[in-house]
């Protein structure tokens, strides 16, 4: 990867962690411990701040997949149009969006599994 390149993967992941330290507690724990998770799941998606809040991608100009907001209070972790979503076994809906107010190694672990399987 060339300096200038380096840079701005430099910028953009600043940009995000700001962005999870200037979060509220608990959403700042929460948001660390999403952002680890998601960068662990896919160690090589490059996060950058989307619509104001996190999201991972492969690259700087791909699509985001994956994002995590707050809003009112309210944590979201979310997988966008362009990730690879299965259908639930019993309907043709896609769940996309799940809402956390706290975080444990269960919610996790079903993260990662999200965030591999959006990246497929």
């Amino acid at each position: 990867m060339s300096p200038r390149k380096t840079d701005k993967v430099q910028e953009d992941l600043n940009a995000v962690l700001d962005r999870i330290v200037a979060m509220p507690e608990p959403y700042s724990t929460i948001g660390t411990r999403l952002h680890e998770t998601i960068l662990s799941a896919g160690p090589r998606l490059r996060p950058r701040i989307w619509y104001g809040m996190p999201g991972y991608a492969t690259g700087r100009s791909t699509p985001v997949r994956v994002f995590f907001r707050l809003d009112d209070d309210v944590m979201t972790f979310g997988l966008t149009e362009k990730a690879h979503v299965e259908p639930e076994p019993d309907s043709t809906l896609r769940p996309c969006a799940w809402y956390l107010d706290e975080i444990d190694e269960a919610t996790l672990e079903k993260i990662a599994g999200l965030v591999r399987t959006a990246f497929t």
